[in-house]
């Protein structure tokens, strides 16, 4: 009573019910995949919460502490401040190891879920037209993440995360002319400093953080305003958005999800030790632990200077060391071509027009092979972080596994790319409907037939003529109701995607199928259904009867309620 009483007296000055009204009735897809996102933010939720408590029992300063505590072989040692205060919350503060953990799991799972999202918005087109901003600001989340995760990872001060600080200091010395300069800015001075560590837990804890919060807070906003994508399916169009309601249903699976998010990052937490600072020891300039491999998002960045070779060169005078181009090069230009690819991907396919249905990977054999090569490449990288370990477990010398990575490093990706480019390509032109259905001869038709196949005739040229159920992908255009309107149809018929705006007559209909579709062939159908079937001729009786059954059906699910499953009409 009370609590309706509040509501009714917000709701009164606010007039907040009009747009809560509008929000729980917000329809959301059910694809499993569209979760990775959630993952995403509820493993960052986990973050704020486990760094919270964190927060209160961790002394941020290269000061000399003296550790007594519960961890014998460290009681009277003098270390720093930071690495005395951590052995502490590990073995001397209530569920302070349990906390510690579990933070350091959220950080794992946090990045891995951003990088599995950006992946599925990649491979199906999430980030084309009108989505560019979106994906611009996935790319700059998963920058502070990396960024973020490097210098948590850092503040404990041990042996390990010291020797990551030296590597890391290099790199950034490294950059010509103005490296020196951003090393001091950055660590307070001359490696190792006392300005160090706590300009690290201002970054760690406040001003990246902080800068996430306002970057998913606008994710979600755009997200909002122009309502999901979807795959493409039954009563699923450019229109409209099919799936669950945001209450009850969405409201429910959502909430178990984050328990489950939970629940597992507690369970690892408490079961699956993780960096035990203790058993590294306090960190020391004169000294470096091997093997050391970091957390896995940065492994690949410590792979490629190990397998670098020592290259350097001086240009005009300014001397170019060899970490230069694995340790700042190679991430630049990663997260160059990540931000670009929107852009580029317009401006090489042509396609100007927003998209709100998903792409099937197969449909775009050049995006495929692209990202198969680069998943490969930085796979290997990721390997190559733990070379000496690999040299160890299968007793050979350090240098040919090097030397074997360095040659897969340049071989592989580019194999896998080819590939995956050449199977997708047959996928697309033949018949098979899927992978285990390909034939050789498809196989070969793919690798020989010229990007440009029988060079597509010019945009302004009229579609040709339906002689039948055509067979292979193909682009119908058909007139409806004084407009001409067209769509895709793939080869094996389970991908139909309809254009979502009418063209005044049959040439513009074709030159706006041809410039979404370069090089695929345009013929003219009578109608929107199967190409070579003509359209039934229905009564007047007939019709009337199609249009109250329609309405019945309607009517039976406005009375089933506003929950479950829904459609949401695109603004």
């Amino acid at each position: 009573m009370i609590v309706g009483r509040f509501v009714r007296g917000l709701d009164d000055r606010l007039r907040v019910s009009p747009v809560a009204r509008r929000a729980l009735a917000k329809v959301f897809p059910d694809h499993w995949s569209f979760m990775l996102g959630e993952i995403a933010l509820y493993a960052f939720v986990a973050l704020i919460l486990t760094g919270v408590y964190l927060t209160f029992f961790f002394e941020a300063s290269t000061a000399d502490r003296v550790y007594e505590g519960g961890y014998a072989p460290l009681d009277g040692t003098t270390t720093s401040a930071a690495y005395a205060s951590t052995v502490r919350l590990s073995f001397d503060v209530r569920a302070g190891l349990l906390v510690r953990q579990t933070h350091h799991w959220a950080a794992l799972v946090f990045v891995g879920a951003i990088v599995l999202h950006l992946l599925r918005i990649f491979f199906t087109g999430a980030f084309r037209r009108p989505r560019e901003i979106n994906w611009l600001v996935g790319v700059t989340m998963l920058a502070l993440a990396l960024l973020n995760g490097f210098t948590g990872y850092s503040l404990p001060d041990d042996l390990l995360s010291g020797t990551g600080l030296r590597i890391i200091y290099s790199v950034v010395e490294s950059i010509p002319v103005v490296g020196a300069w951003a090393a001091f800015l950055a660590f307070g001075g001359e490696f190792p400093s006392d300005e160090m560590i706590p300009r690290m837990f201002v970054s760690h804890v406040l001003l990246v953080p902080g800068i996430l919060v306002a970057l998913v807070s606008i994710h979600l906003a755009i997200l909002v305003r122009q309502k999901h994508s979807q795959f493409p399916g039954p009563g699923r169009t450019e229109h409209n958005v099919v799936g669950s309601r945001f209450w009850p249903g969405y409201t429910l699976r959502t909430l178990a999800l984050f328990a489950w998010v939970l629940a597992v990052l507690f369970a690892l937490g408490g079961l699956a030790q993780i960096n035990p600072v203790w058993l590294y020891g306090p960190f020391e300039p004169s000294q470096a632990t091997s093997p050391a491999q970091p957390d896995w998002y940065v492994a690949w960045a410590d792979g490629a200077l190990r397998l670098f070779p020592p290259v350097e060169f001086r240009i005009f005078g300014h001397l170019v060391p060899a970490p230069f181009f694995p340790g700042v090069v190679l991430g630049g230009l990663t997260f160059a071509v990540l931000y670009a690819w929107p852009f580029l991907e317009r401006r090489f396919s042509r396609d100007e027009l927003p998209h709100q249905l998903l792409d099937p990977p197969r449909r775009h054999p050049v995006r495929l092979g692209v990202g198969v090569g680069a998943i490969v490449f930085f796979t290997l990288l990721v390997l190559a972080g733990a070379d000496e370990i690999i040299a160890r477990l299968l007793r050979v010398p350090l240098a040919d596994v090097v030397t074997v990575l360095r040659v897969s490093v340049l071989v592989l990706p580019v194999v896998a790319g080819l590939v995956a480019y050449l199977v997708t390509r047959a996928l697309r032109g033949g018949d098979a409907a899927g992978f285990g259905d390909l034939t050789r001869a498809e196989l070969r038709r793919a690798a020989t037939r010229r990007r440009t196949a029988a060079a597509p005739p010019p945009a302004s040229a009229p579609a040709e003529k339906a002689t039948g159920r055509e067979p292979g992908e193909r682009v119908e255009v058909w007139p409806e109701r004084g407009v001409w309107r067209w769509r895709y149809h793939a080869a094996d018929g389970g991908v139909v995607l309809t254009g979502n705006r009418a063209a005044t007559s049959e040439a513009a209909a074709t030159t706006a199928a041809r410039t979404a579709y370069p090089g695929v062939r345009t013929v003219r159908v009578p109608g929107p259904g199967p190409v070579g079937r003509p359209a039934p001729v229905r009564s007047g009786l007939r019709r009337w009867g199609r249009r109250v059954a329609w309405g019945a059906l309607l009517a039976a699910a406005l009375r089933r309620g506003r929950g479950g499953r829904g459609r949401d009409r695109r603004g």
